[in-house]
């Protein structure tokens, strides 16, 4: 009951051949099958995942050594230089930028200003927090290489220094 047997004559050949048909297994499923497969087929899947680019990245640690965060969500700073940087075509624009040295490790990254006139809120050597800008590492629309933005100047929300319900306090 467990294999039906063939017989079968081959064209033209003096002797038939015989076919053994296990409805029990899966024809070239090629992994390892039954009670003792479980260390095989768990090893297997372990090297296996470094061939996905996503778990690579998580996994491998260079990624947290590459990004000046070092793994965090936001830095602290100190503004170097105002700058401005051209758009990407087809925009025209140049988009207020800071120049920051973060307090961490002293790595120099370069951070979106947002919003109309908040570059005058900020002036060199302010102390400012820097976010990520949320593409997780990637420069976002039409600025090249910028991947942070600032959040804080002085210990106070630039939103709130925008719309004027907070001071941005004296020296």
């Amino acid at each position: 009951p467990h294999s039906l047997e063939f017989k079968l004559n081959v064209f033209n050949s003096a002797h038939p051949s015989f076919f053994f048909v296990d409805f029990n297994k899966t024809m070239g499923s090629g992994k390892p099958r039954g009670l003792r497969a479980a260390r095989k087929l768990r090893l297997h899947r372990k090297d296996q995942r470094w061939a996905d680019k996503q778990y690579k990245k998580a996994h491998f640690g260079t990624a947290l050594k590459a990004n000046p965060f070092g793994g965090a969500s936001h830095a602290k700073g100190i503004v170097l230089e105002k700058i401005g940087i051209e758009a990407k075509q087809p925009n025209s624009a140049i988009r207020k930028c800071v120049r920051v040295q973060l307090i961490k490790n002293g790595k120099k990254i370069s951070a979106f200003v947002p919003r109309d006139g908040c570059l005058n809120f900020i002036e060199e050597n302010d102390e400012v927090l820097i976010a990520g800008f949320g593409r997780k590492g990637h420069a976002v629309g039409d600025i090249p290489g910028v991947r942070f933005k600032v959040i804080k100047v002085a210990g106070v929300g630039l939103s709130a220094i925008y719309t004027g319900k907070k001071e941005k306090p004296r020296n």
